[in-house]
């Protein structure tokens, strides 16, 4: 797996929406928290393009993404924000030449569809991380979110270091065990979404992370079963259980109709008898730490341990 060339201070990043369209007032203030960084920056028109929802069409975003690995000029990449619409531009995308070209690229939540992709199809590590305008522009962004950040995309040969929590939030154990492998993952929703495709997620021997946002108990109980059903769980080395944000009962009134997310857990992933780490402050949420997708990593869950390592 090629780890790409770390970035420093006086790069240039591409800034690119490849799903949805960036609320006008939010592009200035995401671009100005990039050179706050000791970045430059070159906007993509997807960060001010819109067809309804999306960040401009389909060949417009595609060309875009595949635009920035291609030139020579752009050091790193950076998704300004999520939403909806990654999964459309898989088939337009130039596959081989971005495997040519390995650069920094980052994002979470409907950017795992490009993660997912990259890692397997082009072959290299890219960053799960905060958005430029959806957490850099955010009052409440935190030193540990930054820190995290910062370390992912200017020290990308580092081995041999912990993805550690905040201080005050306890990683806690699902599944006792150990395991090595290579991290993929991301969003629950997206990783669900790959399957039946031409880019279907490949889980064997790997530990998978995902969150997500704004999802009933019910549906992720659905798409935890997707996985399992398509055997996806079967052959995982471990799990590492994130965020999930606003994911309560369908009905908030009644509770008891509902399950709760630990007993989702205990019941469709427990029987796999893989290692499982939860409380990850990692996904939709302040604090969060950024992820090294594509990387090896090794879990102990006696003692909430995370390494990256060689």
């Amino acid at each position: 797996m090629i780890r790409p060339k770390a970035l420093k201070k006086g790069d240039t990043i591409g800034l690119i929406s490849a799903s949805g369209a960036t609320p006008p007032e939010k592009f200035l203030p995401a671009v100005k928290s990039i050179e706050k960084l000791g970045f430059k920056v070159v906007a993509g028109e997807t960060c001010r393009a819109r067809h309804g929802y999306l960040a401009g069409s389909d060949e417009l975003r595609a060309c875009e993404v595949n635009q920035m690995f291609s030139d020579s000029n752009i050091d790193g990449i950076f998704c300004i924000r999520g939403g909806y619409g990654a999964t459309k531009i898989l088939p337009l995308l130039d596959f081989d030449m971005i495997k040519a070209n390995p650069k920094v690229f980052a994002g979470y939540s409907d950017v795992t569809a490009l993660h997912i992709v990259f890692n397997q199809q082009c072959g290299f590590v890219t960053y799960h991380t905060p958005m430029p305008s959806t957490e850099f522009i955010r009052p409440e962004m935190d030193e540990y979110t930054w820190k995290s950040f910062i370390e992912s995309v200017t020290a990308t040969e580092r081995t041999d270091y912990y993805l550690k929590n905040p201080p005050g939030r306890t990683m806690t154990t699902l599944v006792d065990g150990k395991a090595t492998g290579q991290l993929i993952g991301g969003n629950l929703t997206l990783v669900t979404a790959s399957l039946g495709t031409p880019y279907e997620i490949d889980t064997r021997g790997k530990i998978l992370f995902i969150e997500d946002i704004d999802e009933s108990e019910q549906r992720v109980d659905r798409m935890l079963t997707q996985l399992k059903l398509a055997g996806k769980l079967d052959g995982v080395a471990g799990i590492l259980l994130g965020a999930w944000t606003n994911c309560g009962p369908e009905n908030p009134k009644h509770p008891e109709h509902s399950l709760s997310l630990q007993t989702i857990f205990q019941e469709i992933l427990g029987p796999l008898n893989k290692p499982i780490i939860k409380d990850i402050t990692c996904g939709h949420s302040l604090p969060t730490m950024s992820l090294p997708l594509g990387r090896t990593i090794t879990m102990d869950t006696e003692n909430q341990m995370i390494k990256v390592i060689e």
